[in-house]
């Protein structure tokens, strides 16, 4: 069976994992999560990165930094994952879900300003696949209303925006290393990445379970005490080792990854020129990762129809998000403004293909071969 997914293994990890485990501090902010933190701050060129246990929680930090509060509003894509919402939705914040584009599943930029009101604190972008929002027009929104936005970047560590690193460009921004992401700390973590300095210290207090405890072992206070809400977000330091041996060969994977990328575009374009499927679309400003490769199909149907084909030839292919708006706790926490002209429709006709670091060659060939011979 060729899996949709295998979380990538560069070789490394094995020995650094053994290093953290004979260190005397496996526990958060250990030497592999400063060795993690310069890389990010470097690569990035962001203000300050910070591990976190999830992509989760580096969105949950970012709803206390904003101070969300009951009653605020605030506005994302309802094809998303279930995180983005849920951590303004567990501050009290009513979601404000907004069309996506067609072409590239991202929030619809021309949308957003029509559902601002004077309760809207936040934009949150997710830049689905590892393909940047329309980011000049959502900043420019956001300062003239006075409101934040945080990156939703999950997907797209090494994607880019105009030259800028996506989760660089919002005042916060937030990255996945699950399993299923290009890079992964074993199984589960994440990063938050601030870029307004008013944040710093207060996003290292809400990290530490809300105690001043960096600052003391900055040599700053001379013992550290609890001074405001927080919880435990820190990444322990085996986790930051095992990322470290993929940080170290990162443009590594992301060139394999586009290389696979590229040979499904090149082996499908004859089926979308026929009008059978459509292709992934990449913005000229835009440069991806490779994270995700998807065709949309006709509809549900068919969809379903190509699934079970590819299954039957050992191959898994998976559709993706359930749009919240649809979902109980979408109708119970969110409501969708205007129209649901493409997230819908559009999200049934996406299915998307395997792809990750170790995956063959020939396994992608087979794929293309397989998805060419149920449109003969």
């Amino acid at each position: 069976m060729i899996v949709f997914n295998r979380p990538p293994f560069t070789g490394n990890e094995e020995r650094y994992l053994l290093q953290s485990m004979k260190s005397l501090k496996l526990s958060g902010d250990g030497e592999f999560t400063k060795r993690c933190h310069k890389w990010f701050e470097k690569r990035l060129d962001c203000q300050k990165a910070l591990l976190t246990t999830s992509c989760t929680h580096a969105l949950e930090m970012s709803a206390i930094l904003i101070d969300i509060q009951p009653g605020d509003e605030v506005i994302m894509p309802s094809y998303t994952f279930v995180s983005t919402a849920n951590a303004f939705a567990l501050r009290g914040a009513k979601i404000v879900f907004v069309d996506v584009r067609k072409d590239t599943m991202n929030i619809d930029e021309k949308l957003i300003e029509d559902a601002i009101t004077d309760k809207t604190k936040a934009i949150v972008p997710v830049h689905y696949a590892g393909v940047a929002c329309e980011m000049d027009t959502i900043m420019d929104i956001a300062n003239r209303h006075n409101l934040y936005v945080i990156e939703d970047a999950a997907q797209g560590m090494m994607s880019t925006y105009k030259g800028k690193p996506l989760g660089t460009i919002g005042h916060l921004g937030t990255y996945s290393f699950h399993e299923t992401k290009n890079y992964t700390s074993g199984g589960e973590g994440g990063l938050l990445i601030i870029n307004d300095d008013k944040f710093d210290l207060k996003a290292e207090i809400i990290r530490e379970k809300g105690t001043n405890r960096s600052q003391f072992f900055r040599g700053m206070v001379d013992k550290y005490s609890w001074v405001d809400i927080g919880s435990s977000y820190l990444m322990n330091d085996l986790s930051a080792a095992f990322l470290w041996g993929q940080l170290e060969r990162a443009d590594e994977v992301n060139k394999k990854r586009l290389d696979i990328w590229q040979k499904y575009y090149n082996g499908l374009k004859e089926l979308e020129e026929g009008g059978f499927i459509e292709l992934p679309t990449i913005p000229k400003e835009c440069e991806h990762n490779g994270h995700m490769f998807y065709i949309k199909v006709k509809d549900l149907d068919e969809r379903s129809a190509l699934i079970q084909h590819l299954y039957y030839n050992g191959i898994q292919a998976v559709f993706h998000y359930i749009p919240l708006h649809s979902s109980p706790a979408g109708k119970k926490f969110g409501k969708f403004h205007n129209q649901d002209i493409y997230t819908t429709k559009e999200s049934e006709r996406l299915l998307r293909l395997p792809i990750y670091y170790n995956l063959k060659d020939e396994d992608v060939e087979l794929t293309i071969e397989k998805v060419k011979d149920f449109y003969k």
